[in-house]
């Protein structure tokens, strides 16, 4: 058995629109999505909010495995120092070989080399890998908003975790 080819991870590009519209739809799951399943017809993968800017993503010989948002959490300044992981997605073909991983700590350092000194997230609270991976880089609970949201007819917690970029 050969291990996989390797992964790189890059800024996003105006034209991965489409592959990581394809992507988020493929991944899409109640685990960790409190919005309803992808209808038809798609809407663009990037907008005003969601810039190619905001995002890195892991490639293989050409294919987008995943990609993660690391986003201002408001445009105040007050706290400008912060960024927020905005989304962090895997291919189900490329799980459990470290994109998941990589695409965090690349947020982390992408985070830091725009000057914030604080990183924090949101995460369902039953979705115990994105959890386990959260604590295992460095963050930690902060807080939570319990039952926040109904998910597939039951309460669901809203996790919030950060951590220092220091």
């Amino acid at each position: 058995m050969t291990a996989p080819e390797t992964f790189v991870i890059r800024a996003a590009q105006p034209g991965d629109a489409e592959p990581l519209g394809a992507l988020d739809r493929a991944v899409w799951s109640p685990l960790h999505a409190v919005l309803p399943p992808p209808s038809e017809p798609h809407p663009p993968f990037f907008d005003e909010r969601h810039r190619p800017a905001d995002y890195l993503v892991a490639e293989r010989s050409g294919v987008l495995l995943g990609y993660v948002r690391v986003a201002r959490p408001t445009p105040l300044d007050s706290n400008a120092h912060v960024r927020q992981v905005q989304g962090l997605a895997v291919a189900g073909e490329a799980r459990g070989q470290g994109v998941g991983r990589a695409l965090l700590r690349a947020a982390l350092a992408k985070a830091r080399a725009d000057g914030a000194t604080r990183i924090t997230l949101r995460v369902l609270g039953h979705n115990a890998p994105a959890r386990a991976l959260y604590e295992a880089e460095g963050f930690a609970v902060e807080g939570v908003l319990p039952g926040e949201f109904i998910v597939g007819g039951a309460p669901v917690d809203d996790v919030l975790m950060g951590r220092s970029l220091r």
